[in-house]
């Protein structure tokens, strides 16, 4: 499916499903639906949305294989939809995912207009909200592939964070009980990917959905999917993903006592942005001007004719001692496509 998805897809592939009862709970700037279904008959509610920001649709996948397992008719599929009652929304920005972008149609960043509401697509979320009236709430988003898991040098593959809900950061019990849950979810993943699960910063705004929801006093929960490896399309990172959702509804379901701590949160490494896509050791090689400097390169992220394409740039020069790479080049050969493109952009910023 690759990394660009948007609405007709979405309806091709997975709103045609018999199974599920679709419903409108709004409609976006550009007038197109925003769908949301529930799945499940239990007291638990549980709140999932994806792709608020439209070019983040790693999640909305993993939320889908989350569906297609829950309708398998597996012993843990019908413990869970015994116990919980979910409302998943699975493209909250159908306008910024055909666009891939991150902001809406108005250019808005709808994780940042909370409490505004001036958008039609954080007033329908907002809505629903209140009238399902959840106990837990999932906010599922990419992440970029600067993010390391601390300084260890290994990328934050997935990533989560309990909010704050004030200026203080105070550990409220709604506060905690995400945290509790992102532990056990941390749990399972480390033995994945040990040691790439990240953790973000908890700086408070309240413009944030994930911030207002637990200032309501429910339990919230972000969760990131990242890097791993040269997986730039995120299979790998859907699949662990996936994981993440159903350790998360697992551990809702069985109702405490939880068996993690907030200790156990607090030791997920906070996320830094250590990363670069390619990191080139010897530039002198090719250029003497940067003879005794690093280069790093990222990646700038550009939909063509349907596709994603991942356009290299250079974003640092210097020493960059305590970063690392995706991809290492000891310098760059010019044999090479892609190597000869960022050679150019390094020649070109050097002009």
């Amino acid at each position: 499916m690759g990394r660009y998805l948007h609405l007709d897809m979405l309806r091709a592939r997975c709103l045609s499903n018999s199974s599920l009862s679709f419903q409108e709970i709004g409609r976006s700037v550009q007038g197109e639906p925003l769908y949301g279904f529930p799945m499940g008959h239990g007291k638990k509610k549980v709140l999932m949305w994806s792709q608020m920001h439209g070019n983040e649709s790693t999640t909305t996948k993993a939320v889908w294989d989350l569906v297609n397992f829950l309708l398998s008719g597996e012993a843990l599929a019908g413990m869970l939809l015994d116990q919980c009652s979910l409302m998943i929304v699975p493209m909250l920005n159908p306008d910024g995912a055909l666009a891939y972008t991150r902001e809406n149609y108005s250019g808005v960043d709808l994780n940042r207009d909370a409490q505004a509401l001036t958008q039609p697509e954080s007033r329908a979320i907002r809505r629903l909200f209140e009238s399902f009236g959840p106990g837990h709430c999932f906010n599922l988003h990419d992440q970029r592939s600067l993010f390391g898991a601390g300084s260890s040098g290994r990328p934050a593959t997935i990533s989560f964070l309990s909010p704050a809900s004030d200026g203080s950061r105070s550990l409220t019990p709604n506060r905690k009980e995400a945290m509790e849950i992102i532990a056990a979810m941390d749990a399972r993943l480390q033995s994945m990917i040990p040691g790439q699960v990240g953790r973000f910063d908890d700086s408070f705004n309240a413009n944030c959905i994930g911030d207002a929801f637990q200032m309501s006093g429910v339990p919230t929960i972000l969760f990131e999917a990242g890097h791993y490896g040269l997986d730039y399309q995120r299979e790998r990172s859907r699949e662990f993903m996936f994981h993440a959702l159903l350790t998360a509804l697992e551990t809702i379901a069985l109702d405490g006592p939880y068996t993690f701590s907030v200790e156990d949160y607090f030791r997920i490494p906070e996320n830094q942005k250590l990363f670069f896509d390619i990191l080139v050791h010897r530039p002198g090689l090719i250029n003497p001007g940067l003879e005794g400097q690093k280069v790093g390169i990222r990646y700038r992220e550009e939909l063509n004719g349907g596709e994603v394409a991942f356009v290299p740039e250079v974003a640092e020069i210097g020493p960059l001692g305590g970063y690392f790479a995706h991809r290492d080049f000891e310098t760059i050969d010019s044999k090479d496509l892609e190597s000869q493109s960022i050679r150019e952009k390094i020649v070109k910023l050097l002009l």
